[in-house]
């Protein structure tokens, strides 16, 4: 990280604010937002619903926070959640899930994030048979943290949005990399939110600005999630000082997702040269590597703790599993040393 030494690929949520965003935060105007609204608040609101083309927006402190207002508010309790397996919501905010909204949770075989729209069909129709909870919200996630920044093809969601529609069952999306998604496949934010009733995206991550979330859907959805953010603690008071960092988010940060994507297969292609199993770059389409060490003696902490004494910090994702993401500070030289300190560990 700048200043540090340290070369910090364990998510892009340690991304620190440029210099524009902590200028803008100084000067931003003030309200307070859980009672006659923050004016740089709804800034960021109205800025979040004309990128993905929704009616709406409303401000959270965080995405998880995003993600559980979206179910309170869209689906009634004891209903099926119906999600890949592998989704961040299954596999980090399932609290949330049962504990809060009281949702339970309805697995799709899947591959990389992609859902069976056949078996979804099958669960949908089944679960409205013999007593059970009915189905009550679909969900999607791209870019898909679980299958290595997987983004999601546009006719799959196209399909999976047309079978919501069919049954009367909105479908969220969670797309806290939504950004990362769009300049992957190279159009704008609003093609892959047509496709979802309600999106929730981070300005906290690749984009840079230190804390926030914003969900957004039509004007009806947010206007009943506004009393439940409150219900959840998410009421903030002058939010405009961490909005406005938000807003330099939304116009200087998106552009350059793709030096980050850039990043992460430049160092794909390390790995791989290191060893063809610990990496393949044709997998990595945006910036989150998901290394498997099954073919390797050392598990995954084993490896974490060695890299990490050369000054290179990762995440451990599982007994076999590293995870690697890459943002605006990782540059050339930043990839250079974390290859070397894969190189020293490999050597052992």
């Amino acid at each position: 990280m700048p200043g540090t030494g340290v070369i910090d690929l364990r998510s892009d949520t340690v991304t620190l604010p440029t210099e524009e965003m902590l200028e803008s935060m100084l000067r931003a105007p003030l309200g307070d937002d859980s009672r006659d609204g923050d004016p740089t608040v709804r800034q960021l609101e109205e800025r979040a619903s004309s990128l993905t083309g929704k009616e709406a927006a409303i401000f959270v402190p965080s995405g998880t926070m995003g993600n559980l207002l979206a179910m309170l508010t869209h689906a009634p309790r004891s209903g099926y959640v119906l999600a890949d397996g592998d989704a961040h919501l299954l596999n980090s905010e399932i609290g949330g899930v049962v504990a809060i909204a009281g949702l339970v949770p309805k697995v799709i075989p899947s591959k990389r994030g992609v859902m069976e729209v056949d078996a979804l069909d099958e669960a949908i129709r089944t679960s409205r048979a013999f007593g059970l909870p009915g189905p009550a919200l679909i969900w999607m996630e791209t870019t898909h943290n679980g299958a290595g920044g997987a983004v999601l093809p546009l006719a799959h969601m196209e399909q999976v949005h047309r079978l919501g529609l069919t049954n009367g069952l909105p479908v969220h999306l969670d797309g806290a990399r939504l950004f990362n998604a769009a300049v992957a496949l190279g159009v704008e934010a609003t093609r892959i939110a047509q496709f979802a009733d309600s999106i929730m995206f981070c300005i906290s991550k690749g984009l840079s600005a230190p804390i926030g979330s914003v969900l957004v859907g039509s004007h009806t959805f947010i206007a009943r999630a506004r009393p439940l953010r409150r219900l959840l603690g998410g009421n903030m008071r002058q939010a405009g000082v961490i909005a406005a960092a938000g807003l330099v988010a939304l116009d200087r940060m998106v552009d350059r997702l793709a030096d980050d994507h850039a990043a992460a297969t430049k160092l794909a292609q390390g790995l791989s040269w290191i060893d063809p199993t610990l990496a393949d770059p044709a997998t990595v389409p945006t910036n989150i590597l998901r290394i498997d060490l099954s073919g390797h003696a050392l598990d995954a902490r084993s490896w974490a703790s060695a890299v990490k004494e050369h000054g290179v910090l990762i995440q451990v994702s599982g007994a076999r599993q590293l995870r690697l993401v890459t943002h605006r500070h990782i540059d050339s030289a930043a990839i250079a040393r974390t290859l070397a300190a894969f190189v020293a560990v490999a050597r052992r």
